[in-house]
């Protein structure tokens, strides 16, 4: 058994992170303060006597002794993220900083769930983690793209200088059980519009693509790269590297849910990143062969059956 601290823990992918690692033995210490996660995500944890919940905010110190901690407090919506942009950088940046702290006094291994928002709009496709990125340093989603690239260089300059044992994920689009049904992410959006029968609204003519990962997948390859030997930091891409145009996204959720809504266009918000699709060679390589499992209808239809049951 380990005592493993998670951060975010009860955000979407916190959550599933928290069971899959209850489930393996483990106790885990799930720290939130609850700004984009939710205690109705992990409120089935909380009669585990090996669960502890936490409300802190990670831009302040927090002290325990565990052997691994996985962070990943920040909010990851383009919604969430920019309406307190200040908080957001604060979280990535002075959240790294913290946990870094605890991690290099407690000497436990620290994982950063960092983002392919690191690659911006790209001009190298698909991504490769040697690619350094093409961002807006001053744009609305600055926010979110230049904290999380601080935060990994942070971490790879307290494994450089003070020898803290890193790992770094560049974690691509997911989706999955218990994403926010208002987060305003792409997968979520047209779920819940199909399900009401609203508009499916697609921002420019949705000739722009994403690559879709199932969360499952994602966990397996957070844990893969915490169980890595010491000299393996990152960064390592996790992605799904299935390429989809946002229209046939929309396609495949209006056929999944027999849904009679429409689909209006509406204008690109600013900085929208024209392709996204990863290379996943180094995960293959260094996480013993992990690749995703859950293609895109599969995934679709589990996340329609969470949104039914609490939308419906």
């Amino acid at each position: 058994m380990k005592r493993i601290l998670i951060t975010g823990g009860a955000g979407f992918i916190g959550s599933h992170l928290c069971e899959r690692l209850l489930q393996e033995g483990n106790e885990v210490i799930c720290l939130d303060n609850f700004f984009t996660g939710s205690k109705e995500n992990i409120i089935h944890l909380l009669n585990n006597p090996f669960f502890e919940l936490v409300r802190h905010d990670v831009t302040s110190p927090y002290y325990a002794e565990v052997e691994e901690i996985y962070n990943l407090a920040c909010p990851a919506s383009p919604i969430h993220y920019q309406y307190n942009p200040i908080k957001t950088i604060k979280t990535s940046v002075m959240g790294a900083i913290n946990m870094l702290g605890l991690a290099k006094r407690v000497r436990a291994t620290i994982l950063q769930a960092s983002t392919s928002e690191v690659y911006g709009d790209p001009q190298v496709h698909p991504q490769s983690e040697s690619y350094w990125g093409h961002v807006n340093p001053i744009g609305i989603r600055s926010c979110y793209d230049e904290g999380k690239r601080c935060a990994e260089t942070l971490f790879m300059d307290y494994h450089t200088q003070n020898n803290v044992a890193i790992k770094i994920v560049r974690i691509f689009n997911t989706y999955g059980p218990r994403m926010h049904p208002n987060d305003g992410r792409v997968v979520s959006n047209f779920i819940v519009q199909a399900l009401q029968n609203k508009p499916i609204t697609i921002y420019g003519d949705g000739s722009q693509t994403r690559s879709f990962q199932y969360v499952d997948d994602l966990v397996e390859g957070m844990i893969r790269m915490m169980q890595t030997s010491k000299d393996v930091v990152g960064p390592i891409n996790i992605g799904n590297p299935g390429e989809f145009t946002i229209l046939e996204l929309a396609q495949k959720v209006l056929a999944l849910t027999n849904s009679k809504s429409e689909i209006v266009h509406l204008p690109l918000p600013q900085d929208d990143p024209m392709q996204r699709r990863p290379d996943i060679s180094k995960a293959k390589q260094q996480l013993n062969g992990w690749e995703p499992t859950c293609n895109l209808d599969t995934g679709l239809r589990k996340t329609i059956d969470y949104f039914q049951k609490i939308i419906l």
